[in-house]
């Protein structure tokens, strides 16, 4: 039994460090050179999607063609640049972060594209060199 219980508990913790870890690193990909107001923004975003599309934040990180950093995959090397730890804070309170920051966006792109989904709809915020939206 007592194995039982640690197995239990190293596959929990293993769940939840990986999803920090995608989580963190899809913020650094996205925003890392933005600063923290930046990071936070995109931090909300995700956190909307999970509301919005009753999933975990792993899945909609990884879900496909939804951040374009990890469409050929998680970059987690960038856990170790020096903006990792406030990213990593943000995954770890996703839940408590103040939506309204990002005006409850769901969505955005730089300010360098534009993305055929932007078609008639208007932004909700522009935080840095992010336009956000509400689909």
């Amino acid at each position: 039994m007592k194995n039982i219980l640690c197995a239990f508990a190293l596959s929990t913790f293993a769940a939840f460090g990986n999803q920090r870890e995608t989580v963190a690193a899809t913020i650094l990909a996205e925003a890392r050179g933005e600063g923290e107001s930046g990071m936070y923004a995109v931090a909300c975003v995700i956190q909307q999607r999970v509301i919005d599309r009753k999933i975990n934040a792993e899945k909609i990180c990884l879900q496909k063609y939804q951040f374009s950093c990890n469409n050929k995959g998680v970059q987690l090397n960038l856990l170790k640049t020096p903006q990792a730890e406030y990213a990593l804070s943000l995954a770890d309170s996703l839940e408590k972060l103040d939506l309204s920051f990002a005006k409850n966006a769901n969505h955005y792109h730089t300010k360098a594209v534009s993305p055929s989904w932007k078609k008639g709809k208007k932004p909700v915020a522009t935080i840095g060199n992010h336009i956000f939206y509400k689909l």
